[in-house]
């Protein structure tokens, strides 16, 4: 059922104000689903929070890789927490309306986060390289300043292209309709709404995603192209073993990320649809985010040692703060 927008425009017939097409007319669909995503939810913030507090509060962990995990996980935190929250409101909830300005400020963060991301696995897949290709600099090369330097170009191009994208998004003209047959703000479903012909801001936002998401990927490729040069020519099939198990969590993340993000907005326009739009927004929202903690504390067994000293040592004040 379309939306009467009119109450929705100010006097020069712009819209300010979106809505969310309503997932289904099943109530009991909807709070299914309400539900799977709220349990995905947590589990990602307490996954994502439990190995960032690890890595912080271990020191066996300050090294460059886990700098670069724990930076990963505030990412999938702030990812999550762009989107999920007015998701599941829409989902439940009558309201289901967003402002202009809220819906901007929401495809600014989300946009700001997944660059990030794109770039910090980028970065990552470059820590791995240095560590199996050059062991005997790898102390100098990455050291603090290099590693802070990466991370800070990272959330930097995140937040250009993401100020970028939404300026240039929102400072469209949008006279109808205001419904957004989405989850969330996302660039695709808002840029269908815009008036008139839009298929050179189309052509535009398509060139800065191929941009965005291929530069950081092909750095990753030819990364691991070395790395796996590298481990061939190896004596040693343990010493082969152990260099490529450093790898194996974080290609299971980058296939993840950039399988879900690449066929979401690299495919062509007419293999678009709204209901294979969701379903992979849901996966690269709320699974990818979900299984990247899973990922890495099952793989990692430092991680996994880590993070069981962590949750130990809350149990124990938890214990002593009971006695009290």
């Amino acid at each position: 059922m379309s939306l009467n927008c009119s109450m929705w425009q100010d006097n020069s017939m712009s819209v300010k104000h979106f809505a969310f097409a309503k997932f289904s007319e099943v109530t009991e669909q909807c709070f299914l689903l309400f539900t799977l995503i709220l349990l995905m939810f947590l589990a990602s913030l307490t996954g994502n929070a439990l190995i960032a507090l690890a890595i912080w509060t271990n020191p066996v962990l300050h090294t460059p890789m886990y700098f670069f995990l724990s930076n990963l996980s505030f990412l999938e935190i702030g990812y999550t927490c762009s989107v999920i929250p007015k998701m599941l409101q829409s989902l439940v909830s009558e309201a289901r309306g967003i402002s202009w300005k809220g819906c901007a400020t929401q495809m600014f963060f989300f946009t700001l986060f997944a660059i990030s991301e794109c770039c910090l696995l980028a970065a990552m897949a470059f820590d791995r390289y240095v560590a199996i290709c050059s062991p005997l600099h790898y102390a100098t090369r990455m050291n603090r300043g290099v590693c802070a330097h990466l991370a800070i170009v990272s959330w930097g191009v995140g937040c250009m292209v993401g100020l970028g994208q939404t300026n240039y998004i929102f400072s469209l003209d949008f006279c109808g309709p205001c419904e957004i047959d989405h989850f969330f703000c996302d660039l695709p479903p808002i840029l269908a709404l815009a008036c008139g012909d839009t298929s050179y801001n189309e052509a535009a936002v398509f060139v800065v995603a191929i941009l965005c998401i291929s530069s950081p990927f092909l750095l990753i490729i030819a990364s691991y192209g070395r790395i796996l040069a590298a481990v061939l020519v190896m004596p040693s099939p343990e010493g082969r073993r152990k260099a490529l198990s450093t790898c194996s969590s974080h290609l299971l993340v980058v296939t993840l990320f950039y399988g879900s993000g690449s066929v979401t907005y690299l495919r062509p326009k007419a293999s678009h649809s709204p209901g294979t739009d969701k379903l992979l927004a849901l996966f690269y929202t709320v699974v990818t985010s979900m299984l990247n903690p899973i990922i890495y504390s099952l793989r990692n067994k430092e991680v996994k040692a880590a993070l069981q000293r962590t949750v130990g040592k809350k149990k124990i004040l938890t214990h002593r703060m009971m006695k009290r």
